[in-house]
């Protein structure tokens, strides 16, 4: 993930970057494929999300953003949890945005949202939010505290955000290093969130189960699709990409890379 390092797993980067190795398909159509089974694009269940959206919205009437929505399932869900919710996504994918406008009509909540097609970083409102979301995008804004300070320049006084990126479980090789990212440990990295000045009011360290439950559905989906698609041109270099990523998963950072959620409040406020 991000967190200082350059890729991120969670939130297709893995995927799109195994696209991006001269491959004969569109690197967004990887992540679609791979995120089938698994459209929150994180390791958490469904359970953990809905607790971490309940402890971001106390009151269910806030006003929220999420940088880096891509198609936007946290806040489809959030909207449908509480009726006088309004949210707004940012996210730099079109396709992306267009599956997250199908995804808010078909739900009914499609009044209550706004979608910016723009890079995150870039992002500027007029408004501020109760509630600010950003999980598995760090790398978009260059890390996790950069993250942070993106998010704390829309949030509203009392407000919180919903960070989530990864930590280093174990100590890992170069290879995982370079792979996925420089982060540190869980301990240091609440250090220095707390010394960025903000205090965590809630958390959530994804189990072993649903890292791996992850890791099974997207590599699942990708080879379940090429195994569906025989005759498609793009079938052998899919069902390679599914075979290549879960290998990296099992032998390079499965026993050493974990997943971090937080809810945070501002310390000063």
């Amino acid at each position: 993930m991000a967190g200082g390092g350059n890729r991120i797993q969670v939130a297709g980067e893995k995927e799109m970057r195994a696209a991006s190795r001269a491959a004969p398909v569109h690197r967004e159509q990887v992540s679609r494929l791979a995120h089938a089974e698994h459209p929150i694009k994180s390791p958490l269940d469904d359970d953990s999300v809905r607790r971490l959206l309940e402890k971001g919205l106390p009151r269910g009437d806030e006003r929220v953003l999420d940088l880096g929505c891509g198609t936007g399932e946290w806040l489809l869900r959030a909207l449908a949890m509480h009726p006088r919710l309004r949210a707004e996504g940012v996210d730099l994918s079109g396709d992306a945005l267009a599956q997250a406008r199908r995804g808010a009509s078909s739900r009914g909540v499609a009044e209550r949202l706004v979608l910016h097609h723009q890079d995150a970083a870039d992002f500027a409102s007029p408004h501020l939010f109760d509630l600010v979301l950003s999980v598995g995008a760090a790398h978009a804004f260059g890390g996790l505290l950069p993250t942070l300070a993106a998010a704390r320049t829309s949030l509203a006084p009392g407000g919180r955000v919903l960070i989530g990126d990864g930590f280093w479980e174990r100590e890992p090789s170069q290879e995982a290093v370079e792979m996925l990212g420089d982060f540190t440990d869980l301990a240091t990295t609440l250090d220095r969130v707390a010394a960025d000045g903000w205090t965590p009011v809630h958390g959530h360290v994804s189990t072993r189960g649903e890292l791996d439950g992850y890791e099974w559905a997207c590599w699942g989906s990708l080879a379940s699709w090429a195994l569906d698609h025989p005759d498609d041109p793009d079938s052998a270099y899919v069902r390679e990409t599914a075979a290549a990523r879960r290998s990296e998963w099992l032998r390079v950072y499965r026993d050493t890379w974990g997943f971090l959620c937080l809810v945070l409040r501002r310390t000063a406020d």
